[in-house]
């Protein structure tokens, strides 16, 4: 395997794309053959004005906080597959959640679990929908602007040893948006756990609102059956003292995309984002994460974790980190890691950490790509264990890591299951 790993202090660099080689532009390198060919518009501009729910923002600099946020649809560029943020995907396999009315059925949600929590469906104008974050793409801005409600669950204060399942379950295949809306009041403790079955089209925002003293747990998984598409924007806001473990899980659909965000919004949070992804052959499993540390004396950790089979099976995961002049005191480390386990697949991996102030504890972001270290099958064969199954428990032992920050026996006996099964359909 290969590991780049970097740490970093001190006054951040900006570097320039090299405009003078095919392929690249300023926001990046096109590296979805399926994107379109047209130029798309700066970032910024007629985007940055004034609207219904507050205030758009873009800057068109080569930070990730002069990204353009907006509740309008109409203030996003129509996507071309140059954008940063989607150089990767491949737009034609979006079912038109980019650019179609989202006019479909939503997955129905059912809960379990919910006795001591308060679970409502209210009209997208509630003051609760919209206080976390601002929409941060075009699918994202899509979903808002075609949602029919929003459902809202509440964790009350101090209330402890709270679990929820919220199934998600998807019967159409005409495209659709939905909106959900976590709230863990102030020193609740609870595990949330968002589960996406069936097959849907959808583009999804997911808020999640952690309070003062709030311990608070979301699993997203993406179950889907194989055809489903799904594009899922996770915003969080951590406040004082609070702490987010934010969970992860993609094998299902035909193509994926989650997009977690977590903000600090005050001193003494801490932010976990883990994910596990298992691609096979012609599926695109696509993660992009952002930590914003806006507040002094926070810590965060990212891991991402993901193993490929397959011809065209595709992964990619893109990590920000962003410590800002404000945030004295922080303490970041981000990393990813794939196993390609067959020929014919690929892994994009792109850790990013931009540094505004030295005074931190420390920051760093690592990742790796590779394939299996030859060391370990050597040992386990070295044992009398054959290298089919020394290879299965490489990949096992590889991805439970994650599987073991569930903290939910059921769920993770249900993807060590999967992770089988995915091994069971080659002769890895």
């Amino acid at each position: 395997m290969t590991d780049i790993a970097t740490h970093v202090s001190g006054e951040k660099a900006r570097i320039g794309a090299p405009a003078a080689i095919a392929g690249f532009t300023e926001e990046g390198e096109n590296l979805s053959p399926l994107n379109e060919a047209e130029a798309s518009a700066p970032l910024g501009g007629d985007a940055s004005k004034a609207h219904s729910h507050g205030a758009g923002a873009g800057i068109p600099d080569s930070s990730r906080a002069g990204r353009l946020t907006s509740y309008k649809l109409e203030d996003f560029p129509v996507l071309t597959g140059r954008e940063e943020d989607f150089r990767f995907t491949p737009l034609k396999r979006l079912g038109g959640l980019h650019k179609d009315e989202l006019n479909g059925a939503a997955p129905a949600l059912t809960v379990e679990g919910a006795a001591n929590v308060a679970l409502e469906a209210v009209a997208m104008t509630d003051a609760r929908v919209g206080s976390v974050g601002i929409p941060e793409d075009r699918i994202s801005a899509n979903a808002w602007k075609y949602a029919a409600q929003a459902n809202v669950l509440t964790i009350p204060a101090g209330s402890t040893g709270e679990q929820v399942i919220m199934t998600m379950t998807g019967s159409s295949t005409e495209a659709s948006a939905a909106h959900i809306v976590l709230i863990a009041e102030p020193n609740s403790e609870a595990v949330v756990v968002i589960d996406h079955v069936g097959t849907a089209i959808v583009a999804e925002n997911i808020e999640i609102d952690v309070r003062e003293g709030a311990k608070l747990t979301v699993i997203s998984l993406q179950a889907w059956d194989e055809e489903a598409i799904h594009a899922s924007s996770q915003q969080a806001k951590v406040a004082k003292d609070a702490h987010l473990k934010h969970v992860v899980a993609s094998y299902g659909g035909d193509l994926v995309r989650v997009t977690p965000t977590a903000r600090f919004t005050a001193e003494g949070g801490e932010i976990e984002l883990f994910g596990l992804y298992f691609a096979d052959a012609g599926q695109h499993l696509e993660h992009r994460s952002f930590v914003d540390h806006a507040t002094p004396n926070c810590k965060s950790n990212v891991l991402y974790k993901g193993a490929l089979q397959g011809k065209d099976a595709h992964t990619v995961w893109v990590g920000d980190v962003l410590i800002r002049k404000t945030a004295m005191g922080t303490d970041s480390y981000e990393a990813n890691r794939n196993l390609v386990l067959t020929d014919g697949a690929r892994a994009d991996s792109v850790p990013n950490l931009e540094i505004e102030t030295g005074l931190i504890a420390g920051a760093g972001h690592a990742s790796t790509t590779g394939r299996f270290d030859d060391e370990h099958l050597f040992y386990l064969m070295s044992r009398g264990i054959d290298e089919k199954t020394s290879r299965r428990l490489v990949v096992r032992g590889f991805l439970n890591e994650i599987v073991q920050q569930i903290g939910v026996p059921e769920i993770e006996e249900r993807l060590a299951e999967t992770i089988e099964r995915e091994l069971a359909a080659t002769d890895n």
